[in-house]
This record gives C-alpha cells, structure tokens and sequence, in this order.
C-alpha cells in the first residue's frame, strides 16, 4: 500500500488566482508542440507518462518512470505560488500511473498493479481512486469488477456525465496479450455499467489505448500502433457524425507524432491546449490544432 503522508495532500488555494499563473506559469504554446515545464516537469533523466491539470488549472498531477515503476507526482497553486512537484502516491515495488480527475474532482483516478490480498507480487493493472477529503486524498480505493477484469485496465477519461472511457486486453487472444481496445462504461446512479466496446472506426485488431473524450463527447483522443504510423505509436483523432456514431479515426499526422512513441493525450477543461507525452517528456501545444483534423 502507499505511504499514507504521500498521499494526504491539501487542494486548498487561493480564492482569487493570477491567471498568469495558470499552468505552472509557463508560456503558452503555438501551434508547435512544445516541451511543458522543461526541467522541472519534463526532466532528461526521467520518463513522463499521463497528466492532467484541475478545471481552474491550479492542480497538476501527473505520472513518472521510476526504473521500470510508476508514480503519481503533484504540485498546486497556494498563496501566490507553486509547490515543488511531490510525490502523491508511491511505492518501492508497485506502480501507479495515468492520473485523471472525476468530473467533479472530488476523485483521482489511476492504474495500478497492487494486489488485493496483502501479497508482495504484483498483479494485472486495475483502476483504482483516491477521494479528495478536509485533508488530502485518501488511500487506493478500487474501481470495481464492472470495469475491472483479469487482464489489463488501461488509462481514464470521463464525460461531463461521469460515463468512462478506458483501454482494456480483456478480449485478446493469448497470443496477442498486445492487443488493447477502448471501451465506454455508463454511469448511473453513481455506478459504473458493463463496458463496451467502441466500434471497428475506432478500435482494431491492433493496439488501441491511453483514450482521451471531450466532456461532451463530441470528439476523442487516442494511441494506436497501426501499419503506415509515423513511429513505436500514434495519436489518432475520431470525431461524432450527424447520427452520433464515431467516424473512422485519423492519424494527427507530423505535427504531433513523430518516429518515438506518443502517448498519454489530455485536453483541458477550458478547452485551450493539448497535452500529450512524447519520447519520454510532456509536450502541449494550443488546442486550435484539433480543428485541423474535422
């Protein structure tokens, strides 16, 4: 289990904010992707995976490599200031990765291999969250069975309406455990419905993960390795037709992707920039680049 001081953090700030220092106080970027908060966020000797800022921008956490395990790290906006980024949740053998806010934000949603029965082997990846109280987050509650199976549970992102949209191995063959697919999980009446899976515009017999959904659900975000990509993997872009079904995704192109791997995509709430991590850093670029793509 994590330390429980890592976890306990408090999200108090400033009731009134310089809304220049919204996003850690870092220039804003074009529409060329840019390394965010090099040095500090995005560091050479370390690996970044997914992010996400609070709705106000004044919280930010995020996912770091630490020699093959994973853990989530924080900094916040307090008293005119940002806080060195902390460690939020860790441990010295299992991993917990790809943080994301509920649409409230009174939860913090991540993966993690940490067994159930107190053992020291590490398990199959589940969604698991902490809850925001008076005095932090509090420890790893888990998901539950309705989302969460015997294989892989991969990255979160939600609609306005608390409905989920994850990656999961569930329905690979045994030979093709690489095989991942992005599935929508309703909620309703504060529970989480059977998965299910997104049509063949999105997935395929290929890898699809790490998804991002706009709140209104009007577009999504997300990974895939397929034939005829720029590198290890790409972002790909779908949008909703007329009748609301997903159209054919697209690859983002070389804008975006490049011959590493890209991963791990986030738009904030204000609408106003991508995030996404690419060759082991945190890029962001304006988020007007996604009209490009309808």
């Amino acid at each position: 289990m994590p330390d429980e001081q890592n976890v306990k953090q408090s999200s108090s700030t400033l009731s009134v904010k310089d809304e220049r220092l919204d996003y850690l106080g870092q220039t804003s970027p074009g529409l060329t992707p840019e390394i965010f908060a090099p040095n500090l966020i995005s560091r050479d000797d370390e690996h970044e995976f997914g992010s996400v800022f609070s709705a106000d921008a004044s919280e930010f956490y995020y996912a770091v490599d630490i020699g093959g395990r994973a853990e989530v790290r924080f900094t916040q906006l307090i008293n005119g200031g940002w806080t060195p980024p902390a460690v939020l949740i860790s441990h010295p053998q299992f991993s917990y990765n790809d943080p994301f806010l509920s649409p409230d934000e009174n939860r913090l949603y991540y993966i993690s291999d940490m067994p159930f029965d107190g053992t020291t082997t590490a398990k199959n990846y589940d969604i698991w969250y902490s809850v925001r109280t008076d005095t932090g987050w509090s420890e790893p509650h888990h998901a539950g069975d309705a989302i969460n199976t015997a294989a892989n549970e991969y990255y979160i992102s939600f609609t306005a309406d608390g409905s989920l949209y994850f990656a999961s191995n569930v329905a690979a063959s045994e030979d093709k455990h690489y095989d991942y697919d992005i599935y929508k999980s309703r909620l309703e009446e504060g529970v989480f419905q059977s998965p299910v899976r997104l049509g063949d515009g999105i997935n395929s017999s290929q890898y699809e993960a790490d998804v991002f959904v706009a709140p209104d659900e009007s577009y999504l975000i997300f990974s895939s390795v397929r034939k005829g990509g720029y590198g290890q993997g790409d972002l790909y872009i779908s949008f909703k037709d007329e009748n609301g079904n997903w159209k054919e995704a697209g690859n983002m192109g070389e804008l975006v992707n490049t011959s590493g791997h890209e991963l791990c995509p986030f738009v904030t709430q204000d609408g106003k920039y991508l995030f996404y991590t690419s060759n082991k850093d945190i890029y962001w670029i304006d988020a007007a680049v996604l009209r490009r793509y309808q």
